[in-house]
């Protein structure tokens, strides 16, 4: 291998395949970035086999090849190099040499025999802008379970209806969904993406713009936009049907400012016991939405704002944090808070957005 390309160009690419190398002390190749220069470009490959990720950048190839070099390396050694000039690389019996106009580096490498291929998924096809998808996956995905216990929850669902594609995620005490914009949907017959790797595919996608491409099969996913590539497993199981829990019918509504119920949620947290716990009482009669927190070891707190009332007087408990969670997914200055019951899921609509729902399970008291 012989070749010639941007400092900048290849340190980005560096950054955005890294954090999917593996840690793999069986496999110690998977701790590798796999460069491989061909034709008028080199691309840089990294997996940790549930995730694995292609990244493409224009370069002067004078002689093609392949090496495989430690992807933390490689990254300490480009995180330093402040040349905005060209690097020239040079791979001889798996080793690397690194040259810009003030540094020679010289790398030993892996085998690059022992690399995984990263899989061309073949299977139904969308198209969607990459910005939509990412507001999508990001809307929701904080709700899903962080425990492997039961795989099907602990992921983002996507599957298409009508013309909306739709992004769930719920941990069994609360729940997230996100609807977008998608011509023919239908197609999109649901997908689970593992919990674990979807902070990767925002962080590589992060910086892309245009439409993004998905493919997916019982197996795998792939998502292409530009000049990167990454595919992700799929979780083999089924995803409650949530949409039964959803309450159909309201007996008490709030309607708020989204800054005055955040600050006043943060002050219940202050006064909150190691259960998070936090009370509300909503009293349409006398224009009351209230809330209270105590701790022994702190004090105690009750805090009224401003809100529009109908409905019920109702008096329950709830866990702040999953409560603060949404607010990240609520782009509108108000929001709507109902209620079915003492016992039923507390709704959480944005005002005049119809495309993000949260549910939130009461605390028993």
């Amino acid at each position: 291998m012989k070749i010639e390309c941007e400092v900048n160009k290849i340190k980005n690419a560096i950054s955005q395949v890294e954090k999917i190398t593996g840690k793999n002390l069986t496999l110690p190749v998977l701790n590798s970035i796999l460069l491989t220069a061909s034709g008028k470009s080199l691309k840089l490959r990294a997996t940790n086999l549930s995730l694995g990720v292609e990244v493409e950048i224009p370069s002067k190839i004078e002689k093609e090849g392949v090496v495989a070099i430690s992807g933390s390396i490689l990254t300490n050694i480009f995180s330093n190099v402040f040349e905005n000039d060209n690097v020239f690389l040079e791979g001889d019996d798996g080793n690397l040499a690194i040259k810009t106009k003030k540094s020679k580096i010289k790398l030993k490498g892996q085998p690059c025999d022992d690399f995984p291929t990263i899989p061309k998924v073949d299977g139904i096809t969308f198209e969607i802008e990459v910005k939509k998808f990412l507001d999508g996956i990001k809307s929701v995905y904080y709700s899903s379970s962080v425990s492997d216990i039961k795989p099907e929850i602990s992921s983002v669902y996507i599957y298409g209806d009508g013309e909306d594609l739709v992004f769930v995620s719920t941990d069994s005490f609360r729940l997230a969904e996100k609807k977008v914009k998608l011509k023919n949907s239908e197609e999109v017959s649901g997908m689970l993406i593992p919990f674990k790797n979807i902070p990767e595919i925002l962080r590589v996608f992060s910086e892309s713009s245009g439409f993004l491409t998905v493919c997916f099969n019982k197996n795998q996913v792939s998502f292409s936009s530009d000049n990167i590539y990454l595919t992700s497993r799929i979780i083999d199981g089924v995803f409650p049907d949530y949409r039964q829990i959803i309450p159909k019918n309201k007996k008490t509504e709030a309607v708020v400012l989204k800054q005055d119920l955040l600050n006043a949620l943060k002050i219940s947290n202050i006064f909150s016991d190691k259960f998070n716990q936090v009370n509300l009482l909503i009293n349409p009669k006398n224009k009351v939405f209230e809330l209270s927190s105590s701790n022994n070891d702190v004090g105690e707190n009750k805090t009224q704002i401003d809100a529009t009332l109908e409905g019920e007087e109702v008096e329950l408990s709830f866990n702040y944090k999953y409560f603060l969670d949404c607010f990240q997914s609520i782009d509108t200055d108000s929001m709507s808070v109902k209620f079915e019951g003492t016992s039923k899921p507390i709704t959480i609509t944005p005002i005049s957005d119809r495309s993000f729902t949260y549910l939130i399970m009461p605390m028993n008291r």
